[in-house]
């Protein structure tokens, strides 16, 4: 008798079942179909990705060549290479014009520094060096609390970048004979917790030979 109870309560969910996907064969079809054209997308994304990165790669190897040869009118294919907002070839691309003096334009320089800050996915440290690098590249003109505020993210933060961008400002107050703000830079540099052995007693020097009385 149980058995034959079992056998009916079996066969009565079977029937439900089958009754709901009957009745829901429509939704579950365009589900179906919504989940697969999902899949085809984000697969096809990232072949897109894979490939968009193998030409970057090769057009930034190709130009370095090029470079290395003797040609020198390679700017607009690196800026190319840079407005195309990668994470790995855009920052290589700027530096490259940096490094070899192929970029001379203060706003020109600064706007691709945005660009990559601002723009381009950077892993965390990485962003922060390059913040870093702005502010080392406008030290030499800029007033002062426009560099604070470039350098500013790091100098609030954890970042591993952070005694370099004190180390910074604490020359530029020196630079500038502003001896009491220099200090205080370097004193925050001495604060840092874990901070470099290298790095406090480098501090630890310039406290001696540039503030003792």
């Amino acid at each position: 008798m149980d058995e034959e109870i079992e056998i009916i309560n079996r066969n009565t969910r079977i029937d439900k079942i089958k009754n709901f996907l009957i009745l829901k064969k429509k939704q579950i079809i365009i589900l179906l179909l919504i989940i697969f054209l999902v899949l085809i997308s984000f697969f096809g994304y990232q072949e897109f990705k894979i490939r968009n990165k193998e030409k970057l790669a090769n057009k930034f190897n190709k130009i370095v060549t090029n470079f290395e040869s003797g040609q020198k009118d390679i700017n607009t294919s690196l800026v190319e290479i840079i407005n195309a907002k990668d994470k790995t070839y855009s920052p290589l691309a700027f530096f490259f014009l940096m490094d070899n003096d192929l970029i001379s334009s203060i706003d020109e320089i600064n706007s691709y520094f945005d660009l990559l800050i601002n723009e381009v996915p950077l892993e965390k440290e990485i962003k922060n060096l390059t913040i870093y690098k702005k502010g080392l590249y406008n030290s030499d003109f800029t007033q002062e609390n426009e560099l604070l505020s470039i350098l500013n993210p790091i100098i609030k933060s954890e970042s591993m970048w952070k005694p370099q961008a004190l180390y910074l400002m604490a020359e530029y107050y020196l630079s500038k004979n502003q001896k009491q703000k220099s200090k205080e830079f370097f004193n925050q540099i001495i604060e840092i917790e874990n901070i470099s052995p290298k790095i406090k007693l480098e501090v630890q020097k310039r406290l001696l030979s540039d503030f003792s009385e």
